[in-house]
């Protein structure tokens, strides 16, 4: 595999995988929570950059999700654009990290709050399949912030809703 394929979010995103990689965010950071641990923060840190800068493919969970427990589940799949996802991957490295300083730092209050703020957005997408990231990166788009071209699909998506709107 080459250095630049090995960058590559994928685009669709099984949203069944989506899901099971929420749950597991939702239970390790509640672990967290639980424990106090910053090594268990570390390892949810690491594991929202690596699924933003490779998908799956270098995150143990991804990997888990995609390769063990998705097959077993016999749900056909449901593609969903990955833009959105990365978005709310990057969300959550960015929320992992401020928990992870904050835990290191002696903050452990919080750190639990920041974590709970992931709890919350997982634990949405995990039990509900709604993408709190994926909702603010549509809200973005329609007010021109990401434009258009970064996600094809999620622009006439949200063209089609509107024209269906209007009949």
């Amino acid at each position: 595999m080459k250095t630049r394929d090995l960058f590559v979010f994928p685009n669709p995103v099984n949203e069944i995988s989506a899901r099971g990689v929420a749950a597991g965010v939702v239970t390790m950071s509640a672990v967290a929570i639980a424990t106090g641990s910053p090594w268990v923060i570390a390892v949810v840190t690491y594991g929202f950059i690596a699924r933003v800068l490779t998908g799956p493919t270098l995150s143990p969970l991804g990997q888990f999700v995609t390769r063990v427990v998705t097959p077993r589940l016999g749900i056909t799949p449901r593609y969903v654009p990955g833009p959105p996802k990365r978005f709310a991957q990057g969300i959550g490295a960015v929320l992992s990290l401020v928990a992870l300083a904050m835990s290191m730092g002696g903050h452990v209050l919080i750190a639990d709050v920041v974590l709970g703020m992931l709890v919350i957005a997982a634990g949405c997408e995990s039990l509900a399949g709604f993408c709190l990231g994926c909702t603010i990166f549509a809200g973005l788009m329609r007010v021109g912030v990401i434009p258009s071209d970064v996600c094809v699909r999620c622009a006439n998506f949200s063209a089609e809703v509107v024209v269906e709107g209007t009949h």
